[in-house]
């Protein structure tokens, strides 16, 4: 039955659906108070005014897009160009057209947009941003520097979840401190990092990553068996791997799930792409695990090298050698 009137702050204002580590998709009820929580969370974390413009090649069915880019700017009376959708051609005549003050990504936009920044100088010395944001997957700190170096602006890594209407952390902006390789400082709900029994970790300690807020969704439609495993004490359970350190900035250290068990040694893929991505020819990494039938799991990693760049299997499998811890 439908009835008139106004939507109510516990009505559903958004169905999603996540699989995470499962391949049976999860149903995400998002409220209209969990919506509008999360969009205030990330005006205020960007200090977002009615004189930005964002510019989003995100799509608005994507959580990213709809809350980073659209109801974030709408919650500050800013104005947001909606494209039909990210292409690396045309990017920098957007920028030059629309004059955005900052755009929102994920990391491959972003390697996508990095190869034409040098030869588009003057548009990015015309139109000067004011901040880069990228969110929605792990960000290289290589990646991080270079779009500094060629954008004179700082790049604000976030952290977001389908069930947390997005944003849960963020780098903070200039004159505060925003760390490559951590996705920054509690950003809305509260986040902590808690052992398998449900205890709370202190700081430097590796354990999973929980929150709960105002933003954080209530539970999975029709899913009990799957809400029992999210939630501990009141806390979602991300199945994300980190730690704080002193200064209060969290570090991701990998999905439980995707960490490789070598022999016993847990391994994080994500500390082994960063080193990888360190060599000079190469462009991107990603490292997985294999079957290994003497130690279970054996790591490896798939690369792209830069155009132009040379190099064997042999000599990266040495230069990841010499910086990661023998096995």
């Amino acid at each position: 039955e439908v009835n008139g009137g106004f939507a109510q702050a516990n009505d559903v204002a958004l169905v999603l659906h996540t699989t995470g580590t499962t391949s049976r998709p999860k149903i995400v009820p998002l409220t209209q108070a969990n919506i509008c929580a999360s969009a205030r969370n990330i005006r205020r974390s960007l200090q977002l005014t009615s004189a930005d413009r964002c510019l989003n090649v995100m799509p608005l069915f994507h959580i990213h897009g709809l809350m980073g880019a659209l109801l974030s700017s709408l919650t500050a009376g800013a104005s947001v160009v909606c494209t039909s959708g990210f292409y690396a051609p045309g990017f920098f005549g957007w920028l030059q057209e629309f004059r955005p003050t900052w755009y929102t990504a994920v990391p491959t936009i972003h390697q996508g947009v990095l190869p034409r920044a040098e030869t588009n100088r003057l548009i990015i010395s015309q139109v000067p941003l004011r901040f880069i944001r990228s969110c929605s997957a792990a960000l290289p700190p290589q990646l991080m520097a270079a779009m500094e170096d060629q954008f004179h602006a700082p790049v604000i890594e976030s952290y977001g979840m389908t069930e947390a209407s997005h944003q849960m952390t963020s780098n903070p902006l200039p004159p505060a401190a925003r760390k490559p390789g951590s996705v920054g400082v509690a950003a809305g709900p509260d986040v902590a990092v808690m052992d398998q029994a449900g205890n709370l970790l202190p700081v430097g300690q590796k354990g999973e990553i929980v929150i709960r807020g105002a933003n954080v969704m209530a539970g999975y439609e029709n899913n009990p068996d799957a809400n029992r495993a999210a939630f501990t004490n009141g806390w979602f359970r991300t199945g994300d791997e980190g730690f704080f350190d002193a200064e209060g900035y969290l570090f991701i250290s990998g999905r439980l799930k995707e960490i490789i068990n070598r022999g016993g040694e847990k391994i994080s893929p994500r500390e082994v792409d960063e080193v990888i991505l360190n060599h000079p020819a190469v462009a991107q990494a990603v490292t997985f695990a294999l079957p290994d039938s003497r130690l279970g799991e054996d790591v490896a990693a798939a690369v792209v090298l830069r155009d132009g760049a040379a190099a064997t299997a042999r000599e990266i499998q040495q230069f990841a050698a010499a910086r990661l811890a023998s096995a």
